[in-house]
């Protein structure tokens, strides 16, 4: 019988798929973070945006890898 994902699985799922959705904003929509908080870091040279999106990914990256952890510590033991 498999255990229950502990609720730091699913937090850490919830983490990884916001990153992605984010990282993926930014690569579609640039100036999403100028438009939503009011300041502009790079003035308008790209390299904030670059600079957030690969941040974005290797969160999304780490937090995937600390899920599956969880998810497999859950799982039932092979005979």
């Amino acid at each position: 019988m498999r255990e229950r994902p502990r609720v730091r699985f699913w937090g850490e799922s919830v983490l990884a798929a916001v990153d992605g959705l984010l990282a993926l904003l930014t690569l579609a929509w640039h100036d999403w973070v100028e438009a939503v908080f009011g300041f502009n870091p790079d003035h308008h040279n790209g390299s904030f945006e670059w600079t957030l999106v690969a941040v974005l990914l290797i969160g999304a990256g780490l937090c995937t890898a600390l899920a599956r952890r969880e998810w497999r510590r859950a799982a039932p033991a092979r005979a």
